[in-house]
This record gives structure tokens, sequence and C-alpha cells, in this order.
């Protein structure tokens, strides 16, 4: 790894600078390609998915049943087995409420509702619910509750399992309590495990020493997160992506093993999905965007557990599309219905407007092919340029 440039903020006070996905460019090479030519699939140990995205474990995007459907488009769903599907028999008529609260309340409500426990056994249930159904069943848990929930998932026969925290590192240091071993969970776990967040060369490399398939980049990168409002920690996106993905390197020199670097939090269009992707990651976890769609299971609202915790949240709900206050539990009405894409429009199209907030496999297929790259892996080569925020705006 190449030393990084620091600059004196003050006396005896170094840091380096830092970009983000809005900060860099992708620069076209000597060669393009047609775009039916690309190939977006990707694989994370034993299972294929057909585009490099991964449905948010938030109570507003993933569910058992839209982990489903975005299975049959090609994405991986991931539920949050500490949200409302792992409290709540029917979490669907506290969904229609949050949907229709103001903003302000919104947060207050979802305290309320996490006051109820996290259930195994219904958790458990939720696995099963999505693997008879034929999709791969990703679940994301917490450190704090890994333990707890690891009987439930391994009697379920989990597929995949996301330890999922704010910041996950490999060696937390607790007094009083002995802390969650990843090297001994991820060993006794049969299903691969993806651990994250981190956001730095050294804190990813140890993570990815513990036998991790995957490593989840960003600290609060997030659209609805406030990490750094509230603890003042993170790194910009970009490069955080590209730290990881050297660190990826090293590792995969020194043991041969191939780990998934997956962009979390961030990426609010196409171009950005194609930024992080030429950054270096393997894949991308996209929230706030699945949740501005109709089937979405927050109807036009974004929020995740980071949003309800009692003592100190790191996470604001998000309206993604004002205007849209009329849900159901059965689903939008007519006039909502008509203002909002589906997820499959948000992931394949077609797109009306031209922002990037639809058809991202589309927006990504032709920075592929307009730079001359047929795979994502092939794409982590592509060259960047330092932008300025709103990166590109100024081309033609």
């Amino acid at each position: 790894m190449g030393a990084v440039a620091e600059i004196e903020i003050g006396a005896g006070k170094l840091a380096s600078r830092g970009y983000g996905l809005d900060e860099v460019a992708i620069v076209p090479s000597r060669r393009t390609r047609d775009p039916e030519e690309v190939d977006l699939s990707w694989e994370l140990d034993a299972y294929r998915f057909d585009l490099p995205i991964v449905a948010a474990p938030l109570d507003a995007v993933t569910s058992p049943a839209t982990a489903v459907s975005l299975g049959r488009l090609g994405v991986l769903g991931v539920l949050d087995t500490e949200g409302l599907w792992g409290r709540l028999d029917d979490p669907l008529p506290a969904l229609a409420e949050l949907a229709l609260l103001p903003a302000e309340s919104l947060a207050g409500r979802l305290r309320w509702y996490y006051e109820q426990p996290v259930r195994p056994g219904l958790v458990a249930e939720r696995v099963r619910e999505i693997k008879a159904a034929g999709a791969v069943a990703a679940v994301a848990v917490t450190p704090q509750r890994t333990a707890a929930l690891l009987p439930a998932l391994t009697s379920a026969e989990v597929d995949l399992v996301v330890i999922r925290g704010t910041v996950v590192s490999a060696e937390h240091v607790a007094r009083g309590r002995e802390p969650l071993n990843l090297k001994r969970v991820i060993r006794e776990l049969e299903a691969p495990v993806l651990v994250g967040g981190c956001a730095s060369y050294q804190a990813a490399l140890h993570l990815m020493r513990t036998g991790a398939v995957g490593v989840l980049v960003g600290v609060g990168a997030g659209s609805t997160a406030r990490t750094a409002e509230v603890l003042g920690v993170g790194v910009p996106q970009a490069t955080a992506i590209a730290d990881v993905a050297a660190a990826r390197m090293r590792h995969l020199v020194e043991t041969g093993v191939y780990c998934h670097v997956l962009a979390d939090g961030g990426v609010r269009s196409a171009g950005e999905l194609a930024r992080a992707i030429a950054c270096g990651a393997d894949a991308v976890v996209v929230g706030s965007l699945l949740a501005a769609s109709s089937d979405a299971p927050g109807r036009g609202r974004c929020y995740g557990s980071a949003t309800a915790h009692a003592r100190l949240p790191k996470a604001s709900p998000v309206v993604v599309e004002p205007g849209v206050r009329t849900p159901d539990s059965t689903g939008l009405d007519g006039a909502g219905a008509s203002s909002l894409p589906t997820m499959a429009e948000v992931l394949l199209g077609p797109a009306h407007r031209a922002d990037g907030r639809t058809n991202l496999a589309g927006g990504l297929r032709a920075a592929m092919a307009a730079c001359g790259y047929e795979s994502v892996r092939e794409f982590q080569k592509a060259d960047l340029v330092v932008a300025g925020a709103r990166a590109g705006r100024s081309g033609g």
C-alpha cells in the first residue's frame, strides 16, 4: 500500500484527504463496447446474482416478501433480524402507520415498536419463509445479539449471515464481559458470513483475516445515517472503498482467498453505483433508492434499526418521496402508485427521469460499456479523476 499524503490541519496534527463518491468521475478508456456484451453478475461464496446490488437490511426496504421478489430480479435482499420482522407477528399494520406519521413523530413511534423483544423463533420462521420460496435467505445481526440468535439461524439453515454495526472490529475490547469472537462465530456457522462496517485499510484487513467471505465498507455513509453528527466518525465513501479494496488485494496475496468488498451506503444514483464499483467494490448495498418504490415495505419512507435506538439514535427517518402519504397495508392508493416506481423499475427500468434513481442496472451497464469493460471485476480497474462535488456534471 502506497503512502497517503497528509495535510497539517494544525500544529502537530495531520489528516489525510478523503473523497466522496460525488467527488470522483470515471475516465473513459480507449475502448468501448456494446451494452449487451456487459456482464453485471457476481458471485458470493456458492451464490450467483445477476446484479451487483444488495438490498439493505432496513425495515423499510427488505421484508420476507421483498427478499423473494428481489431474488427473482437477480438481487440479494438482506432481512434485519432485529427489525420489525423479528419482533412482530404481523408488521404490516405498523409499517402502514409509520408511513402516515409526520416525519418528526416517526422515530418516537418506531422506538415504541422496538420495545418489543427480538424473538429467535420468529426470526427462524422468517428465514424458512424465504427459503421455502426459493430465494437466498440472508439476514443481518448486530454483534451484540449474534450469540443469542445463532442457534435459531443455524436451526433454520440460513444461507448468508451479515454481522453488521456502525463500526465492527476484529479486536473489540470490553471489561466485565466477553466480546464477540468473530473468528469463532465464523468457524462455527455453516453459512458464509459477511462483516462490517469498516472504513480503513487496517480494519478491513483484520476483518478479512477472521474468515469472512465479505466486508461491508461504510461508516455513516447511508442517506439516513447521522453518524458524523452524533459521533464525529466516518470516512468519505470513495476513499473508504479504495482503501478496503487495497486490503483485499493484500489478503488475496497472503492467503489466496478473495474477500468481497460491499459498499454499504452513500449510493444515491446509478452514477454513484458505477463509481463505487470503479473504486473497487464487488457490489453495493442500496437502501433509500429501493425505499422510494411503490412495493417497498416503507412506502416512500426510509428508516432502520439505528433510527430506533433508545438512548443514542444514529440515523433519522427520511422521506424519500415527498407527497406520498396515503398508503395502507395492501399498498399505495391510486395517486401514490402512479408517482412511485416499482422495485423492478428502480433496478431494471425503464427510467422516465434523468436523475439516475431508476434503472440502476441500465446505468451501470452503459457506464461499463462506454469505458470498454466487460465484467464487474474488470471495471474495478477503471481510472478515476477527482472532479469535485457533483462529479461529471460539467461534462457533455
